[in-house]
């Protein structure tokens, strides 16, 4: 018998490690849950700065005359629409119309565009991808090559200018540039999962730890701190930000999350249209709400949600609320309940506590 599978590491691993991070098991990588503490670190990113490595996500480059008909036809959104240097959020979907992944796409010119997907999804989605590649362009598997670190915060932009000569101030919510960053190639766009302003950096993996050390330092008059996947998820849970496996996964289409933003259903054929397409023709019955605890308890991520004492779905994503000083989640219902003000209740410990829903995102930073 085979015994367990060693964890991932990211070229950051020794650095977490050395900063006395505790560490656990996230999708099959050693990741920092937290250093100083989650609330601490939370806070740090809406009040100042904090540091992320995610070089655990993936990343998946096309490139070819035909790149852009197949990153059309695996993404829900519409990729013909951006600008060279600009980004947007989007889906894989499966024929069904349920969601193979959340992912970010980077035009980077008219035949290369640059894809980051979630960690644990990496591999399917570059199959999903390939798969469907019937058009004159190639697929290229990149996470190895690429390390990514996130400035986030109100004071990310002021840390982040210091190393590099490009004007990341110029450079818009959801576009992208390429230059210097400490000193090395580096890919820096303004992106991130917090609710806050800040900077996605993705630079070769052997210049991870020297670009950590940097920012640090360029961050240190600013209060920066390291921050584990703990606060990265209260703080995306408070701007109410899908995360795959709770609000999105393969039973759940874009619809059912709202996020039918991110679904272009004028911009032509892909992937899971034509079951998207019967889905709203047949009407909605489900939907993504937020809500508040009125009584005393935490919902956790797939606690039972009961209205008028008889089941109606379950929490997708629960936990306090630092910024909010409140108990929040969201959970998925049946449409016609999933209304601003319906009091529901969460089965916690088999009792029932009280909660209502409320408008989402939780949080929304002032601009």
């Amino acid at each position: 018998m085979s015994g367990p599978q060693p964890l991932n590491r990211t070229p950051l691993n020794d650095v977490h490690r050395e900063c006395c991070a505790r560490m656990v098991d996230f999708g099959g990588w050693d990741m920092p849950v937290q250093y100083s503490g989650i609330v601490d670190e939370h806070n740090a990113v809406r009040t100042a700065v904090g540091l992320f490595d995610v070089s655990h996500m993936g990343e998946i480059e096309i490139r070819g005359p035909e790149a852009l008909k197949l990153v059309d036809y695996v993404s829900t959104n519409a990729a013909s629409r951006l600008a060279i240097g600009q980004a947007h959020y989007s889906g894989l979907l499966y024929e069904h119309g349920g969601f193979v992944d959340d992912i970010l796409v980077h035009k980077v010119a008219d035949d290369s565009w640059f894809l980051c997907v979630n960690a644990s999804n990496q591999d399917k989605d570059y199959e999903h991808i390939c798969t469907h590649n019937k058009f004159d362009c190639e697929v290229d598997f990149a996470s190895p090559r690429f390390a990514q670190l996130a400035i986030q915060g109100p004071k990310a932009v002021e840390v982040a200018t210091k190393l590099t000569t490009a004007d990341l101030a110029a450079v818009r919510y959801y576009w992208f540039v390429d230059g210097e960053f400490a000193g090395v190639p580096a890919r820096m766009a303004r992106t991130g999962y917090t609710g806050e302003d800040g900077f996605e950096v993705y630079v070769a993996p052997e210049h991870a730890v020297s670009v950590w050390k940097a920012i640090m330092e360029a961050g240190a008059p600013s209060g920066i701190k390291p921050c584990g996947l703990g606060a990265r998820n209260t703080l995306r849970l408070e701007a109410a930000m899908s995360l795959y496996g709770h609000e999105i996964g393969a039973s759940i289409t874009p619809f059912d999350a709202g996020l039918g933003w991110i679904v272009k259903m004028d911009k032509g054929d892909f992937v899971g249209r034509d079951a998207l397409a019967k889905q709203r023709e047949k009407g909605l019955t489900r939907a993504l709400a937020g809500f508040e605890m009125r009584g005393r308890g935490i919902a956790r991520d797939g606690y039972e949600v009961v209205i008028d004492g008889a089941p109606a779905g379950w929490v997708t994503s629960g936990s306090p609320a630092p910024t909010l000083n409140k108990n929040i989640g969201l959970c998925l219902l049946p449409r016609d309940r999933a209304k601003v003000g319906e009091k529901i209740g969460i089965l916690i410990r088999n009792q029932t506590v009280e909660a209502e829903i409320v408008p989402t995102p939780f949080y929304k930073r002032s601009k």
